[in-house]
């Protein structure tokens, strides 16, 4: 009895020891792989994170571009038409070119026009109804 007590009782506490030390190194070991992957997923998340700001900046940026471009443009279509009231000889004259100016302004919204239909397109030519289609045993074949 003492001899099977003793054939298991080593290998349990051999196998507690070897654990905790397991466990000891691992801790105590600086470059240990879970130290290594929280720092491999903080300079991911670092990375990220100012991807995510240069973005942001880069639309802001553009944003700010366009609205300066749409008041260029407002600036430069009031700057013609104040020169066409000053500079016109006459009331007609004055007119043709505010009208002019006007239909070659872009609206400040243009409409986009729906498709004459809502079917969707085909993947397939459509065929008529008195010639075979493509799955037809005698499709393709001369006569």
């Amino acid at each position: 009895m003492e001899q099977t007590l003793t054939a298991w009782l080593i290998p349990a506490v051999t196998l507690l020891a070897g654990v905790a030390i397991g466990f000891l190194v691992a801790r105590l070991v600086p470059g240990a792989a879970p130290n290594r992957t929280q720092r491999q997923l903080d300079e991911i998340q670092e990375r990220f994170d100012s991807y995510q700001s240069e973005v942001v900046s880069h639309f802001n940026t553009t944003a700010s571009l366009v609205r300066k471009l749409t008041q260029s443009y407002q600036d430069v279509q009031e700057h013609l038409s104040d020169g066409a009231n000053r500079l016109a000889l006459d009331e007609n004259s004055r007119q043709r070119l505010l009208a002019a100016l006007e239909d070659s302004a872009p609206s400040q919204r243009e409409k986009i026009t729906p498709p004459a239909s809502n079917e969707a397109p085909k993947d397939y030519a459509p065929k008529t109804t008195d010639t075979p289609g493509t799955l037809d045993a005698t499709f393709g074949l001369r006569k």
